[in-house]
């Protein structure tokens, strides 16, 4: 089947481009002359997944053994970086002297404090103006599966304000790269199912979809089993509190960009009283659960594909027959292309997919689909390509199983094959012609018989008492729609979500170089100034 575009990772390598004035108060949040607490142990608390714990703010479950102190004191190696051995892509060479690396250890479990542990690969590069440096700012570019080792360097020219007086650090998630990266299967595998059509129509092909969803799912056992049950966000979450005590900083700056705002919200809730400057861009939609999540990104995308036809001069709905009409035919008939390899349906949905993530890119996917309608499949197959992580020899990258792994862990939502024939065919092809029938089969076999049970229905964000958190939605992001960034500016809670607004197109809007957005966002970051909620950037 072909890579889930559930949420991709933000391509941050490249100014412009995510694939990656109001009142003004004053922030709370953690200033340069706060001392540390990472001489004190930090309590941890559960709920009902082994990896999952209540904090500050409460809520079910039982408490959990504290952190044992040696946790927050222990002092961090850090030394000049090699080449991540992981992640490929532009920034998987050696970053430089500017920057260092280094591996905290974290509880594996924590429930188990005392027991197992797992090493988080860190990467960072020091404030440019030392005698103003604020703290550590963390950063968390999307996924989730995303390398924040491998993608910081390549992104932090876009930084460059915020760099002044923070030091920039990246840290791959548990389950993702160095991290203890989950891998769930080799390049050949990965070939044949991206060869699957993921949208079946007869009982064969739905046998073979939901097979190599469940084998998957064993691929993950037989290669990670050790940290499959543990690499769920509220985990994650406990990782960077561990983290900002081990830094030095007595709350925690944060920016999160896609998965990482759940991340981000999550932490909010789990720890409100540790919440610094924190701003979440290109924001999930935490009230929406398994399947609420997938028709949010039918309509995001959909909306996306009509924009870009719009801009061409063509209507959304002859635009939209347009495609429908090319991906019936390669149902049947995949296109020749100059790589050697045919273009089917569900490489071509691929290659659509990937450049709606930008508008930049749209004069690229005009290219494509011209090709594809003329009987050339080359463009929109190295569409699919850059978008899948796969390169000249066929080797694949393996963030889509971290993805998978991550998602699987924390939702509870389970879909079967009945259910999307009886109730979500027909809704999710309404909401979208092109991107619905994807969505609405790939519920069926995301997390097919997966190995471990999913921690909630929706992650809890409620963070009362928290300093104000800047939330950002964009109207025209594909990925994670815009209506998704109201509701986690209300499910923070009162006097916490900060809304700002972009009117603009793509998957995050600080990268994009509009002045209005970077004037606020740098604001809030380096003075510590929160804009009255509501306000939008043209």
């Amino acid at each position: 089947m072909p890579r889930p575009f559930r949420i991709a990772v933000l391509s941050m390598l490249s100014a412009g481009s995510l694939l990656l004035s109001g009142v003004l108060t004053a922030c709370g949040g953690g200033t340069e002359d706060t001392p540390p607490d990472a001489k004190a142990a930090s309590p941890v608390t559960a709920t009902t997944a082994p990896a999952a714990g209540r904090g500050e703010a409460g809520g079910a479950g039982p408490a959990t053994p504290a952190l044992p102190a040696a946790f927050a004191r222990q002092t961090l190696g850090w030394h000049r970086c090699a080449a991540p051995e992981k992640a490929r892509g532009s920034a998987a060479k050696a970053p430089g002297s500017g920057w260092q690396c280094a591996t905290m250890q974290a509880p594996l479990d924590y429930t188990e404090p005392a027991g197992e542990t797992i090493g988080i690969a860190l990467i960072r590069s020091a404030a440019k103006d030392k005698d103003r440096r604020i703290g550590s700012l963390l950063f968390n570019f999307g996924g989730p599966g995303g390398s924040g080792v491998a993608a910081l360097p390549g992104a932090a020219g876009l930084f460059d304000s915020l760099h002044a007086r923070y030091d920039l650090v990246g840290f791959d998630p548990r389950g993702v790269a160095e991290s203890s990266g989950v891998v769930c299967r080799d390049n050949q595998q990965t070939e044949r199912s991206l060869r699957i059509d993921s949208t079946p129509d007869t009982p064969a092909e739905e046998q073979i979809f939901l097979e190599d969803s469940a084998a998957f799912g064993a691929g993950c056992v037989k290669r990670s089993g050790r940290v499959l049950p543990y690499v769920g966000t509220t985990s994650a979450a406990r990782d960077l509190d561990l983290l900002r005590q081990v830094l030095g900083d007595r709350k925690l700056h944060y920016f999160g960009f896609s998965y990482g705002t759940e991340l981000g919200g999550v932490y909010a809730h789990l720890f409100p009283s540790k919440v610094g400057r924190l701003a979440l861009d290109a924001v999930i939609d935490p009230t929406a659960d398994y399947i609420g999540h997938s028709r949010n990104q039918a309509l995001g995308f959909q909306r996306a594909l009509d924009n870009y036809f719009k801009s061409r001069g063509t209507s959304a709905r002859s635009g939209t027959a347009r495609v429908v009409k090319l991906l019936d035919r390669l149902d049947h008939e995949p296109l020749p292309t100059s790589m050697g390899r045919t273009l089917t349906q569900g490489l071509a949905l691929t290659g659509i997919i990937s450049p709606l993530y930008g508008e930049e890119s749209w004069p690229e996917l005009t290219g494509a689909l011209e090709g594809a309608e003329n009987g050339d499949g080359s463009g929109l197959l190295r569409l699919a390509d850059s978008y899948n992580d796969r390169d000249a020899q066929g080797r694949y990258g393996v963030s889509h199983h971290a993805q998978r792994a991550i998602s699987c862990a924390d939702a509870k939502g389970r879909v079967d094959a009945a259910e999307v024939r009886a109730r979500l065919l027909a809704d999710f092809s309404e909401v979208s012609p092109v991107f619905g029938p994807y969505l609405a089969w790939d519920l069926a076999g995301w997390c097919a018989r997966w190995p471990v049970a999913g921690e909630h229905e929706t992650p809890e964000v409620a963070a009362p008492g928290a300093d104000p958190i800047l939330v950002i939605g964009g109207k025209g992001d594909p990925a994670t729609p815009y209506e998704g960034s109201g509701r986690m500016v209300a499910e923070l809670g009162e006097g916490v979500g900060v809304h700002l607004t972009f009117e603009g197109e793509g998957h995050g809007a600080y990268t994009t170089g509009n002045r209005c957005i970077t004037q606020v966002v740098d604001d809030y970051f380096l003075r510590g100034e929160v804009p009255a909620s509501g306000k939008s950037c043209a």
